[in-house]
């Protein structure tokens, strides 16, 4: 039986699935409905960003499996990678 994220990752080819990520910051800010949370990872130098519509319980510490694909922002005309979460789950 294949897991969600094998089903995910083969049905969009940039999606990337990660196991068992230490998360080093979990910043969470009111955007509009939204909160959105940036997450550090050790080893890993750019931000995972996702939105909910409420606050999520601090994860700092806590070891995450992610599935994601790169992203690019432009503020104020520089230009910012990082990641796009669309699954997360605790390992």
């Amino acid at each position: 039986m294949k897991h969600d994220a094998d089903k995910l990752t083969s049905k969009h080819a940039s999606l990337t699935h990660s196991e068992n990520l230490k998360v080093l910051s979990h910043v969470q800010r009111d955007e509009g409905d939204w909160v959105r949370h940036t997450l550090m990872l050790e080893g890993v130098d750019v931000p995972f960003i996702f939105r909910r519509t409420k606050p999520y319980q601090s994860l700092v510490g806590a070891r995450v499996n992610l599935t994601y694909y790169p992203q690019k922002e432009d503020i104020a005309g520089i230009e910012f990678e990082s990641m796009k979460v669309v699954r997360i789950r605790r390992s």
